[in-house]
């Protein structure tokens, strides 16, 4: 790992030291980077940064501060999006990287060009694996079977068949496995 890259980390790591969750979105960071590695040990540093910056800051936009339905959804996390690019783009200013390296990471972490893009398209299969493996049981404890189902579905449908097959490989627990399978079906 370039020094530049290990500094770059310790800011995005710093921007999210006020987390009012106490580390929530450096826990984050930190699976992403993890996950990341296992999938794709040749990532660029770009793609790393923009993995781990995917949620920086994520505290300050409050979904309950947007209007409610789709357009609300939307609207809310494409400003996030916008968001993490800022956080991270001064990140990586400050820690020397180029202005195309920058850019690159920016196009990255808003998820311009997903499925055309393989490194959107990693980013992308990365969360959906992060969500599978850390998120999935608490978020399916939440809801109905139907709304887990449809959530698969919908998640399974933004992955690549690479992201595919390492979801597949995850050890989740047997109920997890039963809606995955019923999502597939």
């Amino acid at each position: 790992m370039s020094s530049t890259l290990e500094k770059t980390l310790q800011l995005i790591d710093n921007a999210n030291a006020d987390d009012p969750k106490n580390g929530v979105e450096i826990l984050y960071s930190q699976r992403m980077l993890e996950t990341l590695n296992a999938f794709d040990a040749a990532a660029s540093e770009p793609l790393t940064l923009a993995c781990y910056a995917q949620h920086v800051c994520r505290w300050k936009l409050i979904r309950k501060d947007y209007p409610q339905g789709l357009d609300g959804y939307l609207k809310w996390r494409t400003d996030l999006a916008k968001l993490h690019a800022e956080v991270l783009r001064e990140a990586m200013e400050q820690s020397g990287y180029t202005p195309d390296d920058i850019k690159r990471a920016a196009s990255i972490i808003q998820k311009r060009k997903l499925k055309a893009d393989p490194e959107v398209q990693t980013m992308e299969d990365v969360s959906c694996l992060v969500f599978l493996n850390h998120y999935f049981d608490a978020f399916a404890a939440k809801h109905a079977d139907e709304k887990i189902i449809d959530i698969v579905q919908k998640t399974w449908g933004k992955m690549s068949e690479k992201g595919h097959q390492a979801a597949l490989k995850l050890e989740l627990a047997p109920h997890l496995q039963a809606l995955v399978a019923k999502a597939l079906a």
